[in-house]
């Protein structure tokens, strides 16, 4: 990669669930629509963490609504583990002074 090029892990994967990266400034619209979904998927993970929150006060949870909670978190675990590993490597580079 030359010049302020760099490669950016994206918030989806590809058809066969593989990574998706994009190489680029970080100035372009994919990397404008990467940063709209990663808050995105932040916020609706907070969203969740309250949800999770109300429901497990609750006294009487059936397990299909707690199978349904765990699933839920599994994915939005995974979506911030990766918007994580993505914006823990721009800030590596951008403390390398390779920006």
């Amino acid at each position: 990669m030359t010049g302020g090029a760099h490669e950016r892990l994206l918030p989806w994967t590809g058809t066969d669930g593989k990574p998706c990266y994009l190489v680029g400034d970080g100035t372009g619209y994919v990397s404008r629509l990467a940063d709209e979904i990663e808050e995105l998927q932040l916020a609706m993970a907070d969203d969740l963490l309250g949800h999770a929150a109300g429901l497990l006060a609750e006294r009487r949870v059936t397990s299909a609504e707690l199978h349904y909670l765990a699933r839920r978190l599994t994915e939005s675990l995974r979506d911030v583990k990766r918007v994580a590993e993505s914006r823990g490597a721009l800030s590596r580079r951008a403390g390398s002074g390779s920006r």
